[in-house]
């Protein structure tokens, strides 16, 4: 059975180069495309096990690829977004929105990158949630999904940053999942807020 390969699109080489070089322990074969267009027909082809695209590149958008994609192959499907510019926790929802899995900042740090893409390639199913989120779990949720950093959200809720902090560490915890970025695109998948 031959295993599927993880798609690294990016218009830099240097940065598919990092990525390939990062994720070379998970043993997929990697399949790099400089545009959306030469991914978007690598997918046609073969099915990715997951794709790491760069949200700003010529022509066909990073957004628009991760589009084409979840309608060819669905959610099952991870996707998850790169950039080194747009990096504003409003880009990190709007990426979410559109349906990324994930979105990390460049520059790439390879294990947190590692660890990412491992969570994807082999999910803890939503059945596996130690607990109900709380009220105040599911407002701090919201407000993240909101884009607020951890400051906004004390202020928005007149708590201290510490108690955000310990709200975040217990919605990871129940979500299953590693990272703020994790936590919101799980929300937003999962209908988990309003």
């Amino acid at each position: 059975m031959d295993t599927a390969s993880v798609l690294i699109v990016d218009d830099d080489r240097d940065a598919r180069a990092a990525i390939a070089h990062a994720l070379g322990r998970l043993g997929h074969p990697m399949t790099e495309a400089a545009t959306g267009e030469e991914a978007l027909a690598i997918a046609e082809r073969e099915r990715p096990a997951i794709a790491i695209v760069e949200v700003l590149l010529p022509a066909t958008s990073g957004y628009e690829v991760c589009q084409a994609l979840k309608e060819r192959y669905g959610r099952e499907l991870p996707v998850v977004f790169v950039s080194g510019l747009r990096t504003h926790p409003a880009d990190l929802v709007a990426g979410l929105l559109i349906g990324a899995d994930d979105y990390v900042s460049k520059p790439i740090r390879s294990g947190e990158l590692l660890a990412r893409v491992r969570r994807l390639l082999h999910p803890v199913p939503a059945s596996a949630l130690r607990a109900p989120l709380t009220p105040r779990e599911q407002e701090v949720l919201r407000l993240m999904t909101d884009g607020l950093s951890h400051a906004q959200i004390a202020e928005r809720l007149i708590i201290t940053s510490r108690t955000v902090a310990k709200h975040v560490e217990r919605i990871l915890a129940k979500l299953a999942v590693h990272t703020r970025a994790q936590a919101v695109a799980v929300a937003l998948r999962e209908h988990l807020v309003d």
